[in-house]
This record gives C-alpha cells, sequence and structure tokens, in this order.
C-alpha cells in the first residue's frame, strides 16, 4: 500500500513564504484511486500482458525491457535550466515525487535513493529526477535546505514548472494527488497529499520497476542488479 502524506506550504497576503509543520497519513487507500488499487492501474497503463506475474519481493512492479516507454516530460531544474526526460536517456534514471517542504517521508526517501546510488561505482549511478509535488514551494532556498540536510548529491536534479505542467506528469505516472487550501490569520495554507512512489528507468528510456513507500536502498540495489 503507498504511503499518501500531506504537508504544507504556505505564504501570506504579500506573497512572502514560509513552511508550517508537515504531517503524514499511512494507508489513505482511497485518495484518487492509489494504495493497493494503484498496482492494478500501473499493469494496464501499457497492457498487463507484459508485466510478470510475480515481481520481487523488494519492488512493487517490474516490467520486462521495452515494455513500457517512460512517459516524456519537460521541466525546469532548480536552476531554472530546461530539460526533457528523453534528453536524459543512455544511463538508469530514477524518477520519483517529492515534496521540498516535507519533513517526514519525503526526506527519508530522498536519503534512501541518495544511499542506493551511493551503493553502486560512480560511472554507473543513476541520475535522480525528483519531481516537485508541491508548486508553490519551489523556491532555490528551499532546494538549497534539502541539498543540506538530505544529504543530496550531484545525482540528484529537481524537476519543476507550472502546476499545470507539473499535473501532467504526475497524471502520466499515475502518482496520486490533492491539495487544498485555508486561510489562517491572513495567511493561505496549500495541505498537499501525494503517493510515494519511484519509478527505475532503464537506459533507453523504459519504465523497468516501481518502488512504493516504504520501501529501502537494498530493494533499489538489489532491483537494478536483478535486472542488469
Amino acid at each position: 500500500m503507498s504511503a499518501l502524506k500531506p504537508t504544507v506550504a504556505a505564504e501570506n497576503t504579500t506573497g512572502a513564504r514560509f513552511r508550517l509543520a508537515s504531517w503524514h497519513v499511512w494507508g489513505a487507500a482511497l485518495l484518487l484511486g492509489v494504495g493497493v488499487g494503484i498496482l492494478v492501474v500501473l499493469l494496464q497503463r501499457h497492457g498487463s500482458a507484459g508485466a510478470k506475474a510475480a515481481p520481487p519481493l523488494h519492488a512493487a512492479a517490474v516490467w520486462p525491457a521495452g515494455a513500457r516507454p517512460a512517459p516524456d516530460f519537460r521541466l525546469r531544474d532548480a536552476g531554472g535550466t530546461p530539460f526533457s526526460l528523453r534528453g536524459l536517456r543512455g544511463r538508469l534514471l530514477l524518477v520519483t515525487f517529492i515534496d521540498p517542504v516535507c519533513r517526514d517521508l519525503c526526506p527519508l526517501e530522498a536519503q534512501t535513493l541518495m544511499t542506493a546510488v551511493r551503493g553502486l561505482p560512480p560511472a554507473h549511478r543513476p541520475r535522480i529526477v525528483a519531481v516537485s509535488v508541491n508548486p508553490w514551494a519551489d523556491e532555490r532556498s528551499n532546494f538549497a535546505l534539502d541539498a543540506t540536510h538530505w544529504h543530496l548529491g550531484p545525482e540528484w536534479r529537481w524537476g519543476v514548472g507550472t502546476k499545470a505542467q507539473l499535473a501532467r506528469v504526475w497524471r502520466d505516472y499515475d502518482i496520486g494527488w490533492q491539495s487544498s487550501t485555508k486561510t489562517i490569520a491572513g495567511v493561505t495554507v496549500h495541505q498537499v497529499a501525494h503517493t510515494e512512489g519511484s519509478y527505475l528507468i532503464d537506459a533507453s528510456g523504459h519504465e523497468r520497476a516501481l518502488f512504493l513507500a516504504p520501501y529501502s536502498a537494498t530493494d533499489v540495489l538489489a532491483t537494478i542488479r536483478d535486472l542488469g
């Protein structure tokens, strides 16, 4: 079952943003049709015939080479440089979905992925693209704090854009997402909930595995080695 976690980003009436406390909710399986049912959707998106019937225990789902082209997207990184998924072909890639102001599950997932890639020789380390799930919090100051506190390495690259651009990526990768807003003492608070999931994409641009939280660095490394 996937973990779904609301986090909060807020802005005051002058537009200056600050972060409020975040919290998490485990097992919200009905939110946007994710949870247990997400595996059914994922296996059917490009046809279930190409999926292995019994994925290894360390991955929620795996697919054979060439069965599932990863949906392309164009976003910007933390420095504002445009990039595309297609442009990153030629090397293993991990695509994950992260809230830059989260202080519970997202940091754990980021550290898990960084530990996994550091377990491989530098020349064989996958890149990590972290697609933001909180467009209200996509600021360089937040990314800088994350780099320090989450111990992010050069393999990590944020993917940011407008809410519409990001929503298209969430939808293409079956990431459940929901937000609500409320005003407290003149402050607009954005509450965000999303699926904690990461995809392993091979050098040819095909999805090979899906990890749903909680998972470990050992799970990711074992899957990479199993798939060769």
